[in-house]
């Protein structure tokens, strides 16, 4: 069984709530799609995955959807097809299209999960992802900022709250505290690394973009292996 290395490490008891476990990813760039891989090679049963960017030749550097075979395609469907190659058994779900802070009720309705990971970089749909995640009591974790930065040692778990040195982590903050969500726990994934600011570049016309950041192609793997252990440990 593809699976037998890691019911010896957790057990058979752990490996049934897996199977029967359905998680939530919104955004599968760079971060998100390591993240979502880590799960269904762990054993997770049901995935739904949101994201309506396609493969640009610029994600190859990072993204593990992105080759130059599949430049242009959505990136949902290269990494369902991946996935199901993985786990047939997996039960995958996807959604070509953003997330618009006024659709997240629907979106939760609709899908049910048992734990979420957000792996969003525009602040209004992933501020309105955490406050409903948080008033329905459903788990999330999300990442913060993974780009303008190089040390995977610098990489830590902590509570949104108790974040530094992350323009993201600032930004989400901000929104939070303005909507009296000041105080609540929200668990991230950042770097305490101080970004380079000189791998920032501002840009116009890009729709839920205000910046491209220079990144390295182990960071946002390693982020995305962060938020996974922190997913499985739980469930």
């Amino acid at each position: 069984m593809w699976t037998d290395r890691t019911t010896l490490l957790y057990g058979e008891e752990k490996m049934g709530r897996l199977r029967e476990a359905h998680v939530l990813i919104v955004g599968v760039g760079g971060v998100g799609a390591y993240a979502a891989e880590m799960l269904v090679r762990a054993g997770v049963g049901t995935l739904t995955m949101m994201d309506a960017d396609t493969v640009n030749p610029t994600n190859i550097n990072r993204q593990l959807c992105a080759l130059h075979s599949t430049v242009a395609c959505l990136k949902v469907d290269v990494l369902a097809e991946r996935f199901k190659d993985i786990n047939p058994s997996l039960k995958i779900h996807s959604y070509a299209e953003f997330l618009e802070a006024d659709k997240v009720t629907t979106l939760l309705d609709d899908v049910r999960p048992d734990f979420i990971i957000d792996a969003i970089d525009t602040i209004a749909p992933k501020c309105a992802l955490i406050m409903e995640a948080l008033r329905r009591r459903i788990p999330i974790v999300c990442s913060m900022g993974a780009g303008a930065k190089t040390d995977v040692a610098q990489i830590r778990f902590a509570d949104l709250w108790s974040t530094y040195h992350c323009g993201l982590s600032k930004a989400v903050r901000n929104r939070l505290k303005a909507e009296g969500m000041k105080g609540r726990p929200v668990p991230v994934v950042f770097s305490e690394q101080q970004a380079d600011m000189n791998a920032i570049l501002v840009v116009e016309g890009e729709r839920n973009k205000k910046s491209t950041t220079g990144t390295v192609s182990y960071m946002p793997a390693v982020f995305g292996c962060y938020l996974a252990q922190y997913v499985l440990e739980r469930l």
